[in-house]
C-alpha cells in the first residue's frame, strides 16, 4: 500500500513537472501568458519605445537642470519598467527609451507634457474666483474636488496661465515640491486606513505652501493642483500648513493615489520639455543574445544535473528534478509579475540557481552526515533537513535583505537585478525545502532505503585554514595591489582606470538613414566591424527604428577625425548622403544620482545585513568579518576589470551586486557550522582548532556550489555573445573570489577578531 501511495505521489509530481513545462513552453490563452515568450524583455534584449524630448525657452539649460530632470523622468518610467533608461542628447534634448512596449503614442499620452505643474488659489487678491466648475458634475464624499461621469476633475480655468502667474494666483510651482508619494493613514476614530497622496515641499516650498494654505484656510477655499492641461486634484484646504508636508485625501484606490503621485512628480520638472519625436527601436544585442542564452542555459542546467547525480546519487536525480520545477516556476513568475528581463536580471537568475543547488547541497551533505552517524535512511533525511535549515534560511535571508534595500532604494538595472534576484531566492527556497524533501521521500517510499542509494560522508579530515592564514590575507592583498597599480597606470597613460562604457561616461550617437532596411545581425556582421577598425573603440550599441531604414550606433565620445571616419565610410560603401548622416553627444545612461542610489542602497543593505547577523549569532565578530569578506570579494572583480579592460557598464554594478549575494551565502553556512560546533569548543584555546573543524566540515559544500555556479556562469562565456562574456569573465572571476574568501578568508579574519575582542 506505501509503494502504491509512492508510485500514485510520483506520477503527480511528474504530470505536475509536464504541465509546468509545457505552460512555460507555449503558456495559458490567446497571449501566451505564463510562457518565455510572454515575459518582458529589456531594450537589451528586445528593443521598445523611444521619445526625444526637447527643452523650451531660450537659451542653454543648465547642468544642474538637466541632471534634476532626468532623474526625476528616470523615476516616473520605471513605472513602465524599471530597465527604462533616461539620458540627455546633445545640449538641450532628453531621450527615453522604455523596452517591452511598442505603442509610443499610449506612452506619450500617459507621460503628459513634463513640467507644467502649478498650485493654483481658487481666488484672486480681489476676491475673483481663479477656477469654477460646471453644474451637473457631483462631489465626492470628502468634498475635495468634483468629478465628472467619466471619472475626470470638473474644474476650468477662468483665466489663462499667464493671467495667474501675472496677480499672483500660481502659489507654488512643480519645482517646489521635493516629492510625493502614495500612502495610507488613519481615517477618524474608526481607525481604519484610507488612501492619501503624501507630498513633501522643499525649503522655499514650504514658506510658499504655508502662505497659500494660511489664506486659504481663512476663506474655507481649496487650492487646485493644474498639470498639462487641466486639474488632476482639487483639495480643501482643512489647516495653515507650516512644516511643509501634507496629505491628498479621498482617493478612490491605492492605483489612483500612485499615479497622481506620479503625475506630481513628473510636474516637479524643473524644465518644461517637448515632444521631438518618438520611434520604436530594436533589440541593442540582437536576437542572438536571446538564442544563445537559451542554448547557454540548456547546456548549463545538463551538466549541473549530471554532476548532481553523480556526486549525490539518488539525492542528485531528485534535486534535479526540484532544479526543473525552480526554472518552471521562475519563467512562470518572471511573466505573472511582469518583471523586465535584461543582462543584468540574468545575473540575479543565475545566482538564485546556485542558491537553490547550494540549498539541496547542504541538505544532502547533512543527510550524509546522519547515515555515516548510524541513522537509517528515513531518519537521515528528516534530521539532515533540521540541522541545515538555519544556515539555508540564515543565508537566504541575508540576501533577501539586500535584494530588498536594492529593489526600494534603486533605480534602473540595480532595481531590476533586485526584482529577479528576489524571486528567485523565494523560488529556490521552496523547491530546495519543500519540492526536493517530497521527491526523496517518494522515492524512499518506492523501496530505494538502502544506504547505498544516498552515499555516505568521508571521514572527516582535519586540515589547517589557520595557520597559514597570514599568507592568504597576503595573496589577497598582492592582487587587489596589482589591480590598484594596473588602475594608476592606465589613469597615468590616459586611458582611464577603468575602460568606462557609454553607460558610465556617455559618447556619441550617430544616426544613419540607409537606402534600404539592415536587420541587427547583418548590421553586427557587417557595419560594426568596419566602425570597430575605423574609430578603435570596443564596444558599438546597434538600434534598428521600426518602419524606417534609420540605424542608431552608440559609441564611447568620437574625436571630430573619428566621426569624419565614419561619415566617409557610410556615403562611400552604403552610398548613404550626407544630409542622411548625423551625429550627438550623448550623456551617460546611469546618471550620478542613480549610482548614488546604488551606493547608498548597497550601504543600507550591508549594514541590515550586519545587524541581521550580529542578531542571529549573538556576536558582532561574525557580521564584521562577513562584511571585510564581502569588501575582498568585490575589490577581486573590480581588479579583473582593471586587468582586462572589459568594458565598465551598466552590468558592471549587477556583477558586483550577484558576486556580494552568492558570497554572503557561502560565508553565512560556514559561520552557522562554527556557530554549532562552538556549544562543543567554546575555550579561547579552542578556537583555531573550532575554525578549522568547521572550515573542514562545509568545504566540500562550498566547492560543489561553487562548482554548480561556476558552470552556469561558464555555459554564458561560452556560447553568448560578446557582451555576455564581457559579463561573464567577471562574475565567474567572482565566483572563484567567493568561494576563496569564505575559505581562507571570512572564518580566519572572524578567528582574528574573536582572539582580539573577546572578553
Amino acid at each position: 500500500m506505501k509503494r502504491v501511495k509512492s508510485v500514485v505521489a510520483l506520477l503527480v509530481a511528474l504530470l505536475l513537472l509536464a504541465g509546468l513545462g509545457f505552460t512555460s513552453v507555449y503558456g495559458l490563452g490567446s497571449d501566451k501568458s505564463g510562457s518565455l515568450k510572454s515575459i518582458d524583455l529589456g531594450l537589451d534584449l528586445a528593443g521598445g519605445v523611444s521619445i526625444t524630448y526637447e527643452v523650451l525657452g531660450d537659451g542653454t539649460p543648465s547642468a544642474e537642470d538637466m541632471s534634476d530632470t532626468i532623474y526625476k523622468l528616470q523615476q516616473r518610467v520605471d513605472q513602465y519598467s524599471t530597465e527604462s533608461q533616461v539620458y540627455q542628447e546633445g545640449s538641450n534634448r532628453i531621450n527615453i527609451e522604455i523596452p517591452g512596449v511598442t505603442d509610443a503614442n499610449k506612452i506619450l499620452e500617459e507621460l503628459g507634457q513634463p513640467g507644467n505643474l502649478y498650485f493654483i488659489a481658487q481666488t484672486d487678491s480681489e476676491g475673483n474666483e481663479n477656477y469654477t466648475y460646471n453644474s451637473g458634475f457631483t462631489v465626492d464624499d470628502d468634498g475635495n474636488y468634483v468629478l465628472s461621469e467619466d471619472g475626470q476633475i470638473g474644474y476650468a480655468l477662468n483665466k489663462s496661465i499667464e493671467e495667474l502667474e501675472a496677480n499672483g494666483s500660481i502659489v507654488l510651482k512643480g519645482e517646489d515640491v521635493a516629492d510625493a508619494q502614495a500612502g495610507y493613514q488613519n481615517s477618524g476614530t474608526a481607525n481604519t486606513q484610507e488612501v492619501v497622496v503624501s507630498l513633501e515641499f522643499t525649503d522655499e516650498g514650504k514658506q510658499k505652501f504655508a502662505d497659500a494654505t494660511k489664506k486659504a484656510f481663512a476663506n474655507g477655499e481649496s487650492i487646485g493642483i493644474y498639470y498639462d492641461g487641466e486639474f488632476i486634484s482639487v483639495p480643501n484646504v482643512q489647516a495653515e500648513i507650516t512644516d511643509g508636508r501634507a496629505v491628498i485625501t479621498g482617493e478612490e484606490s491605492f492605483e489612483s493615489a500612485s499615479n497622481l503621485a506620479s503625475m506630481i512628480r513628473i510636474g516637479g520638472l524643473k524644465l518644461q520639455l517637448n515632444e521631438l519625436r518618438s520611434n520604436v527601436v530594436g533589440a541593442q544585442l540582437g536576437s542572438d543574445a536571446i538564442h544563445t542564452s537559451m542554448i547557454a542555459a540548456i547546456a548549463g542546467f545538463v551538466a549541473i544535473v549530471l554532476f548532481m547525480i553523480v556526486f549525490y546519487k539518488l539525492l542528485g536525480v531528485a534535486a534535479s528534478v526540484a532544479l526543473a520545477f525552480y526554472c518552471g516556476l521562475e519563467i512562470l513568475l518572471l511573466s505573472a509579475f511582469e518583471i523586465t528581463l535584461t543582462l543584468p536580471g540574468i545575473a540575479g537568475i543565475i545566482l538564485s540557481v546556485g542558491m537553490a543547488v547550494d540549498a539541496n547541497v547542504l541538505v544532502f551533505a547533512r543527510i550524509r552526515e546522519e547515515i555515516t552517524g548510524g541513522k537509517d535512511v528515513k531518519a537521515a533525511i528528516k534530521t539532515g533537513y533540521g540541522k541545515a535549515l538555519s544556515a539555508i534560511l540564515d543565508g537566504n535571508i541575508t540576501t533577501l535583505i539586500a535584494a530588498a534595500i536594492l529593489g526600494l532604494r534603486g533605480t534602473g538595472t540595480v532595481k531590476g537585478f533586485a526584482s529577479t534576484l528576489a524571486l528567485g531566492i523565494v523560488v529556490s527556497m521552496f523547491t530546495a525545502l519543500f519540492v526536493t524533501r517530497a521527491i526523496t521521500n517518494i522515492f524512499y517510499g518506492l523501496g530505494f532505503e538502502d544506504k547505498k542509494w544516498y552515499g555516505k560522508a568521508k571521514e572527516l579530515k582535519l586540515r589547517d585554514f589557520t595557520t597559514k592564514r597570514k599568507m592568504f590575507y597576503g595573496i589577497s592583498v598582492a592582487i587587489i595591489v596589482i589591480g590598484f597599480v594596473v588602475m594608476g597606470i592606465n589613469g597615468g597613460r590616459g586611458e582611464g582606470a577603468f575602460n568606462y562604457s557609454l553607460d558610465f561616461v556617455g559618447g556619441t550617437s550617430t544616426s544613419v538613414t540607409f537606402n534600404e532596411a539592415w536587420t541587427t545581425e547583418k548590421l553586427d556582421s557587417e557595419v560594426v566591424p568596419k566602425i570597430r577598425d575605423l574609430t578603435g573603440v570596443d564596444s558599438v550599441q546597434v538600434q534598428t527604428v521600426a518602419g524606417s531604414n534609420q540605424v542608431i550606433f552608440k559609441t564611447v565620445t568620437l574625436t571630430v577625425a573619428q566621426r569624419e571616419a565614419i561619415d566617409n565610410m557610410f556615403r562611400t560603401d552604403y552610398s548613404v548622403p550626407a544630409e542622411n548622416i548625423s551625429a550627438e553627444s550623448i550623456s551617460s545612461t546611469i546618471s550620478n544620482e542613480m549610482r548614488a542610489d546604488a551606493t547608498s542602497a548597497m550601504i543600507i543593505a550591508l549594514i541590515l545585513m550586519l545587524a541581521y547577523i550580529w542578531i542571529r549569532f549573538r556576536d558582532i565578530k561574525f557580521g564584521a568579518a562577513a562584511i571585510i569578506a564581502l569588501a575582498h570579494d568585490a575589490l577581486i572583480v573590480i581588479t579583473c576589470y582593471a586587468l582586462t579592460r572589459i568594458q565598465v557598464g551598466g552590468t558592471f554594478i549587477a556583477a558586483i551586486l550577484t558576486i556580494i549575494g552568492y558570497s554572503i551565502n557561502d560565508t553565512i553556512v560556514t559561520f552557522d557550522r562554527i556557530r554549532e560546533n562552538q556549544v562543543f569548543m567554546n575555550r579561547k584555546d579552542q578556537l583555531e582548532e573550532l575554525v578549522n573543524k568547521s572550515v573542514s566540515q562545509t568545504i566540500t559544500r562550498s566547492l560543489f556550489t561553487s562548482i554548480t555556479t561556476f558552470i552556469m556562469v561558464l555555459s554564458l562565456f561560452i556560447f553568448g555573445v560578446p557582451d555576455i562574456r564581457n559579463f561573464a569573465l567577471p562574475l565567474m572571476t567572482g565566483v572563484v573570489a567567493g568561494t576563496y574568501s569564505s575559505i581562507f578568508i571570512a572564518s580566519p579574519i572572524w578567528l582574528d577578531l574573536k582572539k582580539k575582542f573577546s572578553k
